[in-house]
């Protein structure tokens, strides 16, 4: 039996399905990426990704009910 839950909600204090939890994959990954990455390369990559957010064009959102 496979349950759906929506991880971003029911996750935030942690894993509540634990081994059956369907993005295990990205554990490890995560976990290899934090340790073989320092902190000042992490603060460099978050600035990378702050200024191009920056440069792209203001995108406007309408909504359809005025």
């Amino acid at each position: 039996m496979e349950t759906k839950i929506n991880c971003a909600e029911a996750c935030v204090n942690g894993c509540v399905l634990g081994d059956q939890c369907p993005n295990r994959e990205y554990v490890k990954q995560a976990s290899d990426f934090m340790e073989t990455t320092s902190l000042d390369q992490m603060l460099e990559i978050a600035e990378a990704a702050r200024l191009k957010k920056l440069s792209e064009p203001t995108q406007w959102v309408i909504p359809d009910e005025i």
